[in-house]
């Protein structure tokens, strides 16, 4: 983990504890540059064009050092990359990595060891702040499922939310579910209490992996997939980056998970997801790990990196309008976002 181990790294650790556990920076592939060429057998798009010169103008506008992947299906119906960035950089995941703990909790689920119903207390000695909402109460001794503390860490990244996965889903079995389902690199750090650990690292094109095969069914049941986009695809979620200049119903065709913190490189601003046609098949995905940026703790839209993002959101999902993914239209349809009130 970092020198400066800050209160969104802090999720396995009391703040003693934290500051002994201090590590460097992970290793890392070899450096690369943005992709300037399709993929073989891709024919560019203006759309795909257009994206590649939107990434490497607010790549240069945003500064620091970037690590990114972003994928799109084209006219002939078959995923091709559009930016490869360094997308082998094994980097600190931050709260991206929660879609990893996620779909660890999910599989436990789906082999029957675990359920959505389950409950655990919320007691004060778990809580954590940084972000989310479990924090804010300032009383506890609730009741949660598993289904709602899920819920808690995917839409509002709560802290909390992750000590509560590594209650049911120590971090070891995490590690071994990843592990067995062909991530070389994506883990969380494991510290001396089991069930408490730092979310890890990850890279890019792993990112990329786990989000196409989440959107695909083929990382889990369709039930439990279903459930993790449904939450990521939500309106309320984060809006700063990727979704910023959006509809509610553009913004509920795109999953996306943030990240955020800061070492002694500087500040990082992560944001992942994955994009859908108006019939619900999954579309382009995209992973974007930037650090060694400056603005430490301006957590907010006016960041230079979030706003960057929300640039890159625009053109991404104005490249998607035009793509239909024909082949997938039937298994991933999904009813348009229609709001109940205004409440």
């Amino acid at each position: 983990m970092n020198s400066n181990v800050t209160r969104r790294t802090a999720i396995g650790l009391g703040a003693a504890a934290a500051a002994l556990a201090a590590t460097g920076r992970p290793a890392a592939a070899a450096e690369g540059r943005a992709s300037a060429a399709p993929a073989t057998g891709t024919r560019a798009t203006g759309g795909v064009e257009v994206i590649r010169r939107t990434y490497l103008e607010q790549k240069a506008a945003a500064g620091g050092v970037w690590h990114s992947h972003i994928a799109m299906v084209d006219r002939a119906g078959t995923l091709a990359t559009v930016v490869a960035d360094d997308a082998d950089r094994v980097t600190h995941g931050y709260s991206v990595q929660k879609l990893a703990v996620a779909v660890a909790v999910m599989d436990k689920i789906d082999r029957g060891q675990l359920r959505l119903d389950q409950r655990l207390d919320l007691t004060a000695d778990i809580i954590l702040g940084g972000s989310g909402i479990y924090f804010l109460q300032t009383v506890w001794g609730d009741q949660v499922t598993v289904a709602n503390f899920l819920t808690a860490m995917l839409l509002v990244s709560d802290n909390t939310a992750v000590r509560m996965c590594g209650r049911v889903v120590p971090a070891l079995e995490i590690n071994d579910i990843l592990a067995a389902k062909g991530f070389v690199h994506t883990r969380v750090e494991p510290v001396a209490n089991p069930n408490r650990f730092y979310l890890g690292v990850t890279t890019p094109r792993e990112t990329h992996d786990l989000l196409w095969r989440l959107a695909n069914k083929t990382i889990l049941t369709p039930r439990s997939a279903d459930f993790l986009l449904g939450i990521l695809r939500w309106i309320n979620g984060y809006h700063d980056g990727i979704r910023r200049t959006m509809s509610s119903a553009e913004r509920s065709r795109v999953a996306t998970k943030y990240g955020a913190d800061y070492d002694e490189l500087g500040a990082a601003r992560h944001e992942a997801g994955i994009m859908f046609d108006p019939a619900g098949a999954p579309t382009l995905t995209y992973a974007l790990f930037a650090d060694s940026l400056g603005d430490l703790d301006n957590y907010g839209s006016t960041h230079p990196a979030v706003q960057a993002h929300a640039v890159l959101g625009r053109t991404m999902f104005d490249a998607i309008c035009t793509t239909t993914n024909r082949a997938a239209r039937a298994r991933h349809h999904v009813p348009p976002f229609r709001p109940v009130d205004g409440g």
